[in-house]
């Protein structure tokens, strides 16, 4: 499982609803290591292992079969799927954004497009409730596929419990020393390295601002982290540093543990996240959470998840993105303003209040009298 998206909401829900609900029976249907990266579970939840692959048409019968045989009231599907599953029980569905439809959209023909449309259109319209991780996935949902406003309920994401450890330790800034040679100040950028995160022009922003910081001879040695999936798929980023000639002060360090992350996070001088197109967005969250000023996108769902406690920009002007570095970079004041707001916003958003409210909603969504399962298909 990797460290972002999918596979970290699905183990904070089931996590918390392990704390929070002793009283109904949980089936989790798919892989079983993925699982175990959950920790103990109590006696109420058991995992059944999906044998046909997840996705393929196989696994999609295994799985309907398996939810009847189990007498399952209600399932949760943790993320948007385009293939009806015809289930035998009630079902909600979380949405994390719309970015797979539209980029699938955008690949296919006309009679693709429009049968990929319908198939998600009634997934969505057959859910007892939709979670949207934001309002402004919310409003997607609403604009793209006309589902009524009160089918859909926005239930926020919050942060991993370990990002909230505290801040690094002497042997946490050693450790990174000494296993990625990490010795000098850096910006950080966590997350894919997929085109709608815009990367590509984070590095440029970087090279316009290492010649501006030149200038006041200030950060002579700062580089740019990035921690994701690796760049085989992506060899624009490549010719991007090269390009923008800063191929000695960017450094690609692909998936990282939390338990590591957390210490970049909070070594960062800045965390910058320029995405043009976020369903929630964590990671923003996840460096405010170790008091690191964020510079992030004006777009999407990111001015409603950081507030006030970030510099928002124009992601797609790589000069807003460098002066906005900058600004950050040399202004005290502004960082310190920055980290206690940055703190404040991470407080608003918390999984034990989020998994309440999905708990209360598996009761009035599934029979009346029945002991509500839940299901959490493996994440991608």
């Amino acid at each position: 499982m990797t460290e972002f998206g999918i596979g970290t909401y699905i183990r904070n829900v089931v996590r918390n609803l392990g704390r929070l609900d002793q009283e109904n029976n949980y089936f989790l249907i798919g892989s079983p290591s993925r699982a175990q990266e959950i920790d103990a579970l109590p006696s109420n939840f058991r995992t059944i292992a999906l044998t046909a692959p997840e996705h393929s048409i196989q696994g999609f019968r295994e799985f309907r079969n398996m939810v009847k045989r189990l007498g399952c009231d209600l399932v949760h599907i943790p993320n948007l799927f385009s293939v009806p599953r015809a289930l035998p029980c009630p079902y909600v569905m979380t949405v994390h954004d719309m970015l797979d439809h539209m980029s699938r959209a955008r690949e296919q023909t006309g009679f693709w497009r429009s049968l990929h449309f319908q198939l998600t259109r009634r997934v969505l319209a057959g859910a007892a409730r939709i979670f949207a991780v934001s309002n402004f996935t919310k409003t997607e949902i609403e604009k793209l596929f006309e589902i009524p406003s009160d089918r859909i309920e926005v239930v926020y994401n919050a942060i991993d419990e370990r990002f909230l450890h505290g801040h690094a330790s002497a042997a946490d800034r050693e450790l990174i020393a000494q296993r990625y040679q990490v010795t000098y100040p850096f910006l950080l950028y966590a997350g894919r390295v997929s085109p709608h995160k815009n990367v590509v022009r984070m590095i440029e922003a970087f090279s316009a601002l290492k010649t501006e910081l030149e200038r006041s001879q200030a950060y002579p040695d700062l580089k740019l982290i990035i921690i994701g999936d690796d760049l085989s798929g992506n060899p624009d980023l490549r010719r991007t540093v090269i390009r923008s000639c800063v191929q000695n002060d960017v450094r690609f360090l692909g998936f990282v543990p939390i338990d590591v992350l957390r210490i970049f996070y909070d070594e960062a001088k800045v965390f910058v996240f320029p995405s043009l197109y976020e369903g929630f967005g964590l990671p923003p969250l996840e460096a405010m959470a170790h008091g690191t000023p964020v510079v992030t996108s004006n777009v999407s769902s990111l001015p409603e998840v950081v507030g006030s406690g970030a510099v928002l920009v124009n992601p797609e002007n790589v000069f807003e993105i460098m002066r906005a570095l900058h600004r950050v970079l040399t202004d005290a004041a502004l960082r310190q303003r920055l980290r206690e707001r940055g703190y404040q916003q991470v407080a608003r958003f918390s999984w034990e209040a989020s998994v309440r409210r999905i708990v209360e909603a598996y009761g009035e969504t599934g029979p009346a009298d029945a002991r509500v399962r839940n299901q959490q298909p493996a994440a991608d």
